[in-house]
């Protein structure tokens, strides 16, 4: 999940682990089926994405355009399938050391890229702060299913 932020910030207790401007924070879920096309593909997608502001008002300009920055927090409850019961089942999440590979792909592939990207703490319990500029919010999907 990509929102378009005026500033995002996240922090494990009083510690702040990452903070940007202007920009996008990525709620990155990852399933077993990921790996490092995917994590590919999602930083392309994030970095080229359309939907800032341009002189006219419409969105026309990319990430790179206006020089933003990426706040990328792991959040594996984006798989939480809540469809029966009441507690949600996250079967469909990956798990561990290869969900934390994918992540990290995705952070080094943007750092690749040239943009700014700051982290939360895979696996930490999280603050995480979201001014939203919008608000925009746009779902991605490496599968492509929406």
């Amino acid at each position: 999940m990509v929102q378009r932020v005026v500033r995002g910030k996240v922090s494990v207790g009083s510690r702040t682990t990452g903070e940007v401007g202007a920009g996008y924070v990525v709620l990155l879920g990852v399933s077993p089926d990921d790996g490092d096309g995917q994590a590919r593909w999602l930083a392309d997608k994030i970095s080229d994405l359309r939907v800032f502001n341009d002189d006219a008002g419409k969105m026309n300009l990319s990430l790179a355009d206006i020089g933003g920055e990426v706040l990328v927090v792991s959040q594996f409850t984006l798989y939480g399938d809540a469809r029966r019961g009441r507690r949600p089942s996250f079967v469909r999440a990956a798990q561990g050391a290869e969900a934390e590979r994918v992540y990290q792909a995705v952070v080094e592939a943007l750092r690749a890229r040239g943009i700014r990207t700051e982290t939360g703490e895979f696996g930490a319990a999280m603050t995480v702060e979201i001014v939203g500029d919008g608000p925009v919010t746009i779902l991605l999907d490496s599968d492509k299913t929406f």
